[in-house]
């Protein structure tokens, strides 16, 4: 398959002419709580629309049964990312260390990858709680100008909206925070 794998015979031309860029959001936060209430309450997607600006209209439409997060778990979601325009988010559960991380990523939805990871490390006082998102958008013209004004300026919106939310739910230890 001329050294491109998982590709269909003849793409790989096609793939060429689009090489994935890929984009990098990542964020720590310190909250005084247990790593396990800071897993109980992450690992709960019902929670996640808690956390989500109302803006983007994120519901949990199924996926969700009671009981722990596992890898292989499906999560659909509809969310309004740009323009009000609703989509459906169909994500994985993929990986899952209870309580140090799991990672989610996206099956379908708005971007063309979309990878996260979420770690949980205790510190003095309570938690640190990481996420790792790596994501690229889907094959547009000027793709990086559209993710520096467009899609990386509203996944720091979120992620601040969300930093915001867990302060007011938690509190803070401060420390550090990269964004």
């Amino acid at each position: 398959m001329d050294g491109v794998q998982g590709c269909w015979p003849g793409t790989h031309r096609r793939h060429e002419k689009e090489r994935m860029k890929l984009y990098r959001l990542h964020r720590v936060q310190r909250l005084p709580v247990s790593v396990e209430k800071a897993w109980e309450f992450f690992s709960d997607p019902r929670n996640l629309q808690r956390i989500t600006p109302q803006s983007l209209g994120l519901r949990l439409l199924s996926g969700f049964e009671r009981g722990a997060m596992y890898p292989g778990m499906i999560l659909v979601f509809r969310v309004r990312p740009f323009l009000g325009i609703p989509v459906t988010w169909v994500t994985e559960i993929t990986h899952v260390d209870e309580p140090r991380l799991f990672v989610d990523e996206q099956r379908f939805g708005p971007y063309r990858f979309w990878h996260h990871k979420h770690l949980f490390r205790p510190v003095p006082g309570g938690v640190e709680v990481e996420d790792l998102v790596d994501y690229a958008l889907p094959p547009v013209p000027f793709s990086g100008v559209a993710n520096r004004f467009l899609v990386g300026a509203r996944l720091a919106e979120i992620f601040d909206y969300r930093r915001r939310v867990l302060e007011q739910l938690f509190g803070s230890l401060g420390g550090p925070d990269s964004g």
